[in-house]
């Protein structure tokens, strides 16, 4: 290996962690977060890079556009493509990813923001990555999704919206909301069946699709006692899933969603601080048409 390589392969791990890290967040994968870094490291290896001032910009850069044509070969959507071809998994052997590191990396970037972040175009995905979590000018995001700087900035906007949750309720309601939908999972999780009593109402219903039950499982439970009894058991089920509070549709609900892959949502309708009505969708055509958001 020459001088020059040596150099550029050291500048690349110092900065594989932050490439990484963009990737991931882009992805949501750290599988295909790996992939993409491999692949920036070989058009880097391959490019002349003696004239590039800013590295780690450009390396950036680099992951962006390659993590941008992954997602777009992975969700084909209605909007103008790049000039390069959609970038394929590179070849040869890489090393396996650890389920468990994969659980600790969506943890600490966010289980609701890694679900909600799934909800974007691709465009509005890497607009918001560069911008809002990593820093980057809408002039260096501008030629990587093929826009003037004004239309980069608008899509960076447009998920920002999506992200906070755009459509929720005034703040008073969402602070009551979430103290007892807290409440409830903590009770859950607890087992405590008469803490569950003290956040459902009486004539609370509990609806879920058939995705989200065990085989011959009641659908529709009636009655805070039948509804906290059903609470119970699916909590001895499922164990520990990882799971965060998120606005979904407007309102306080929570997500379940390992190494940040949303499987299942919960919906409440509380009135006067009590639970009168809970939706568990699993269906994932139902959990994609979800306006799912970020909490304060």
């Amino acid at each position: 290996m020459t001088d020059d390589k040596a150099w550029l392969s050291e500048r690349f791990e110092a900065q594989r962690s932050r490439l990484r890290g963009v990737a991931y967040r882009m992805l949501g994968s750290l599988s295909e977060a790996e992939d993409a870094v491999q692949e920036a490291w070989l058009r880097a290896s391959r490019a002349d890079t003696s004239d590039v001032e800013n590295l780690g910009g450009w390396l950036t850069t680099v992951v962006a556009r390659v993590s941008l044509d992954m997602l777009r070969a992975r969700k084909p959507r209605r909007e103008e493509s790049l000039a390069e071809a959609p970038a394929k998994p590179v070849a040869g052997p890489r090393d396996t990813v650890d389920p468990e590191q994969e659980a600790l990396l969506a943890d600490s970037v966010g289980l609701a923001l890694l679900v909600v972040l799934e909800h974007l175009t691709p465009t509005e995905r890497l607009a918001f990555v560069l911008h809002d979590l990593f820093g980057m000018s809408f002039d260096d995001i501008s030629p990587i999704v093929g826009r003037s700087p004004a239309a980069a900035r608008q899509l960076a906007s447009r998920a920002r919206r999506r992200v906070r949750g755009r459509d929720a309720a005034a703040s008073a309601d969402v602070k009551t909301q979430r103290q007892v939908v807290e409440a409830f999972l903590a009770a859950a999780r607890e087992g405590n069946f008469e803490g569950l009593l003290a956040v459902l109402d009486p004539a609370v219903v509990r609806r879920a699709d058939a995705a989200a039950l065990p085989p011959g499982a009641t659908r529709e439970l009636r009655g805070a006692e039948a509804v906290a009894r059903g609470a119970l058991a699916g909590a001895r089920r499922a164990g520990s899933p990882p799971v965060a509070l998120a606005l979904i549709n407007g309102k306080v609900g929570v997500v379940v969603a390992p190494r940040g892959r949303l499987t299942m949502a919960m919906q409440f309708e509380i009135h006067d601080a009590r639970i009168v009505a809970i939706d568990v969708v699993a269906d994932p055509g139902r959990l994609r048409r979800l306006d799912v958001g970020l909490l304060d």
